[in-house]
């Protein structure tokens, strides 16, 4: 019998663990990274030299939650709560979360000059949704350099707008905290009343929003801008999303200036200009960033309703924002329209769409449906609360966008828990989470067409 070498015996383990990891479909490990991340978060925000007074496991938890999953709902007020080290350890796990644990895992691999596995390579063209591998590699780079750069502009201005206010010393903080959320589309506030007190400042509206919009658009929108800035040049998808965005901005800035306009809790109060700068970011923020700079809870039962869809639609593709994403949203749209014109094939800017994806949306949205409507009855179950508040906390979390009604904190354990539940789904799309829990299967059988009834 051969000598036990428990050094060896070790390292086997190891290595077998990882191969079982790799194994993994690539969903599965999205699943577990973005979950040792959250758990490891929790420990960080339970130590003592985190906050200011204690906190419960499920209130590290769903803080955790909420950062890594760059939603922003919160339970307790991040401002107050939080020492500098529980806020930097918010921030990290926000720029985690937000630029992808995948994006950082393959730039550290090509930094320290390994190489990227077939099952490494496969997982990071989930989280970045790209069809070729060779790609995901300049994928990764793109992200984090553009990221680092915007981020950096949005500190100096930050910076420089708050200078004559806070001082260098905490405007520099500021600005560092918030850029971070914005860009990431968090919208985690060192105050509990966000960025209202902010409602009327042309910079700090300019510059918040301008973050979060472009965080939001996605990175392979702000790639294809940089490398082909002509706009003839410009990738089908690229032009479909900002015109999107354009269009879906401009409607949802007009229909809330209508609705709030006579709300004396809301615009009434505010000179016309002072409005125009409310309604613009009360319209944009539910593209998943989560700031607001108008009480939530007093906007009208109409307007609640409205951000509820905004909510639902979300930003861009490979974006730091979630939401059923623009393009599903639109592809939807123009598969609508043809089936209503009778065409045979679903066009969108004078290219045909794949049935296959026209599929994808439909199944990527039905998902996300399913998930709000047994979240949101769930929810009615377990709390006495109004149904338009546990509607729009539902969605909210859903979309990661982390605009509240006040009753996040009021929740029971079991409330919160579920909310917790729909930001990892979010997060992750809901889709992914769909073939986490049931990879399908190639079926080569054929069956024969039948017609069925339907509406």
């Amino acid at each position: 019998m051969k000598n036990w070498d428990p050094h060896t015996s070790h390292y086997r383990t190891i290595q077998t663990t990882r191969q079982h990891f790799l194994a993994l479909s690539p969903p599965a490990i999205l699943a577990l990274s973005f979950l040792m991340l959250i758990l490891t978060g929790s420990v960080l925000l339970l130590l003592p030299m985190a906050t200011t007074a204690p906190l419960t496991l499920l209130q590290a938890l769903f803080t955790a939650t909420s950062a890594v999953t760059v939603t922003g709902l919160v339970v307790v007020d991040t401002g107050s709560h939080f020492t500098l080290f529980g806020q930097l350890v918010i921030a990290a796990l926000i720029q985690a979360g937000g630029l992808g644990f995948m994006t950082f895992a393959v730039i550290a691999a090509v930094s320290l000059g390994a190489k990227i596995g077939l099952g490494q390579q496969m997982a990071a063209q989930e989280a970045m949704g790209q069809t070729s591998l060779a790609r995901v590699v300049q994928t990764a780079k793109a992200v984090l350099l553009y990221s680092l750069v915007i981020e950096s502009i949005g500190f100096l201005l930050l910076t420089l707008t708050w200078w004559s206010e806070l001082g260098l010393a905490t405007a520099s903080y500021h600005a560092f905290f918030y850029t971070i959320s914005a860009f990431n589309n968090a919208g985690f506030a060192l105050s509990a009343d966000s960025l209202m007190p902010y409602a009327g400042s042309v910079a700090v509206n300019g510059i918040i929003t301008a973050l979060f919009i472009i965080g939001g658009i996605g990175f392979a929108v702000l790639i294809d801008l940089r490398s082909n800035s002509r706009h003839l040049r410009l990738s089908t998808n690229t032009r479909m999303v900002l015109w999107a965005t354009l269009w879906i901005n401009l409607i949802a800035f007009f229909v809330i200036w209508l609705l709030e306009y006579g709300n004396p809790a809301t615009l009434a109060s505010l000179s016309l200009a002072d409005q125009a700068l409310a309604a613009w970011f009360q319209a944009v923020t539910p593209r998943t960033a989560g700031f607001n700079t108008l009480p939530t809870d007093e906007l009208t039962q109409a307007t609640t309703v409205f951000t509820l869809l905004l909510m639902f639609i979300g930003g861009g593709s490979l974006s730091t924002a979630s939401g059923i994403k623009v393009g599903t949203f639109v592809i939807l749209l123009m598969a609508t329209y043809a089936f209503l014109r009778r065409r045979q094939q679903v066009t969108l800017m004078k290219r045909t769409v794949p049935p296959a994806l026209v599929m994808k949306a439909l199944a990527l949205t039905v998902v996300s449906m399913m998930l709000t409507f047994l979240a949101i009855f769930t929810l009615t179950v377990m709390e006495d609360a109004d149904f338009l508040d546990i509607a729009f906390e539902a969605v909210s979390a859903l979309s990661t966008v982390g605009l509240s009604r006040g009753l996040t904190g009021e929740l029971s354990a079991a409330g919160q828990t579920v909310l917790i539940v729909l930001m990892i789904a979010g997060r992750l799309g809901p889709l992914t989470l769909a073939y986490f829990l049931a990879t399908p299967k190639q079926k080569k059988v054929k069956y024969p067409e039948s017609r069925f009834q339907v509406g």
